[in-house]
């Protein structure tokens, strides 16, 4: 069989040869996690930038993978943290990758609770105050134009149409009381 990993100066690392898992393989797992959970928990929370949820779910996994790789674990080694650190480190860069290329999620609420106003009673008025201003007369219509929706004055509505500033001040005056009785009969109060 081959060596599963070397150390960097080429002499034998934290395992041996392959070997088939035993019932003593969770003893040493148990005693891994009972001394190296604090300091790997410690390193996780630097690596995940102090997201301890994520940082335990890093320690996890890497004690699941020394589990898996109990069998080749090197019994006599002076400390494993070296190789779960390096675990736990590609871990943490396999997760940050996969996020990476994901598209950013939507988040967490419904589509029918998003912000969007709804626009459906301005809609309603638009067609209500269009219908009232269709059964006006048309001198009362051009001078609402005039002053109201091109906002001009008095007596610049007077210089478009025409017409006297005493003229442009009453048919305001009427137009007005006669687009507010064509909005109650449609059921629109102020």
């Amino acid at each position: 069989m081959v060596d599963v990993f070397h150390s960097p100066r080429g002499r034998r690392g934290l395992f041996r040869r392959a070997r088939p898992r035993k019932p003593e393989d969770e003893a040493i797992v148990s005693e891994l996690y009972r001394t190296y959970h604090r300091p790997l928990l410690a390193f996780a929370a630097r690596l995940t930038g102090g997201d301890l949820q994520w940082a335990e779910d890093v320690v996890q996994e890497t004690m699941i993978r020394a589990w898996r790789s109990a069998a080749e674990l090197e019994p006599g080694a002076s400390s494993l943290m070296p190789w779960l650190a390096t675990v736990a480190r590609r871990i943490v860069i396999d997760e940050t990758r996969r996020r990476d290329a994901r598209p950013r999620e939507a988040g967490a609420l419904p589509l029918d609770h998003t912000p969007e106003p709804d626009r459906t009673d301005d809609l309603l008025r638009q067609v209500v105050v269009s219908e009232a201003l269709k059964s006006l007369s048309r001198a009362h219509r051009e001078i609402l134009d005039e002053t109201i929706l091109r906002d001009r004055s008095a007596n610049e509505a007077a210089a478009v149409l025409g017409i006297p500033l005493g003229t442009v001040k009453s048919r305001v005056y009427y137009a007005l009381r006669a687009l507010r009785a064509a909005l109650e009969e449609r059921g629109v109060t102020t």
